[in-house]
């Protein structure tokens, strides 16, 4: 009869615990790709993914069309007040922006979308949705716009909706306001060192911040028979002659501001890929030479596909709120806003490997009637981010 050493029954013992461990492991890894492999599927063209695009449509109309304190307090809390303020007002600007790219794709979903484009506007002008702008400059943005501090992160969101409030069909309600704010944003900006504005006193400018005022100006432009559009071409022609970043050759994320610091800071993908897609709203030509270069700098194919936040060699890291955390060298934010210049560029291939990535990188859970990721129902500003990005076509007709 053989007996076996104690040591030798436990590491038979461990090898098959290890053994069994691996399994697991190659079971949820096998099962995520066949998931991410059938939820995906469809990806490839606007028909094709017509029903995923319109059931979290629904959903997100559900989640974000709410009381304005409800939306607020539904950004997670650890992020502080200030952030939930500012992640409220993106949930309400993006999903108002996918609801007219939708209306462009989808013309029978043009009438409900002006409606809710109404609602998601009065919502974003509650007080519970400007107090995190009050409450930075000390005086509320809609009741100051005689004075000279910038508000320029609230008045351009809201003055964007209202712009695609228009740009389907939205009646004149909104005419008066939609005037004054784009009067104050180009008063301030001409009136500004270097025509750009703080996003908030003591910080960086911001330079995809101060886009959402460009685009604002453009797109008035467009409805307004040119008014402003000398604004829009002034602000960028100072962008591309003083603020290019010289390695990449895109433009700037952040730009100096003597009051608060000195010195260049390197591009960032987060702010790089947003600023892409605001650019498709200005200077088409432009935004899909800088889309070349973005991805040249910060496209990263493998384990998974999506936009690095850093330039490879970049010394730092300089990782800020907005862009998320790095998971295997890839910005998920970067990644995310991303999906916006590959669909305006119709770079399908890019555009589905980054879905795919979303896919790996959330869960989707469907309904009935809706679809969202699972993240969704803790921070539903990556939802309404992702159906903006994921649907970004031309607002206006060539010529017009």
């Amino acid at each position: 009869m053989h007996t076996f050493p104690d040591n030798t029954i436990q590491h038979n013992k461990k090898m098959k615990i290890l053994g069994i461990l691996f399994l697991i492991v190659l079971l949820i890894i096998v099962s995520k790709m066949i998931w991410v492999a059938v939820m995906t599927r469809h990806i490839g063209t606007f028909e094709s993914e017509r029903t995923d695009i319109l059931r979290r449509r629904s959903y997100l109309l559900e989640k974000v069309v709410v009381e304005p304190e409800a939306l607020v307090s539904s950004m997670p809390s650890a992020v502080g007040p200030h952030f939930q303020g500012e992640w409220a007002i993106y949930s309400t600007s993006m999903l108002s922006a996918a609801l007219v790219n939708i209306a462009k794709l989808y013309p029978e979903t043009r009438e409900e979308a002006v409606e809710k484009i109404d609602s998601l506007i009065k919502i974003t002008m509650s007080p519970e949705l400007r107090r995190y702008d009050a409450s930075e400059w000390g005086e509320d943005p809609l009741e100051s716009l005689d004075s000279n501090k910038s508000h320029i992160s609230y008045l351009s969101l809201l003055a964007w909706m209202i712009s695609g409030y228009k740009a389907i069909g939205g009646d004149g309600r909104y005419d008066d306001l939609f005037d004054s704010l784009c009067e104050t944003m180009a008063r301030r900006i001409t009136g500004s060192t270097d025509l750009n504005l703080q996003t908030f006193p003591g910080t960086y400018i911001y330079v995809p911040d101060m886009l959402v005022a460009i685009v604002a100006l453009a797109n008035y432009a467009h409805l307004n028979g040119g008014r402003y559009r000398n604004v829009v071409d002034l602000w960028l022609a100072n962008m591309q002659a003083n603020h290019m970043d010289p390695e990449t050759g895109l433009i700037m994320s952040l730009v100096p501001d003597g009051e608060t610091w000195v010195g260049n800071q390197p591009v960032l993908g987060s702010y790089s890929a947003l600023s892409v897609y605001y650019l498709t709203f200005v200077d088409e030509a432009f935004a899909r030479e800088q889309y070349g270069l973005l991805k040249k700098a910060f496209f990263k194919k493998r384990p998974f596909s999506g936009f690095r936040e850093l330039v490879k060699g970049t010394k730092g890291p300089i990782l800020l709120m907005d862009s998320g955390p790095v998971i295997f060298g890839l910005s998920p934010t970067g990644t995310a806003f991303g999906i916006g210049g590959a669909t305006y560029c119709k770079d399908t291939k890019t555009r589905k490997r980054f879905l795919r990535t979303g896919e790996w990188a959330g869960f989707t859970v469907s309904s009935r009637s809706s679809r969202h990721y699972l993240l969704a129902d803790y921070v539903p500003v990556g939802e309404a981010i992702t159906l903006a990005m994921r649907t970004a076509v031309p607002w206006y007709e060539e010529g017009n």
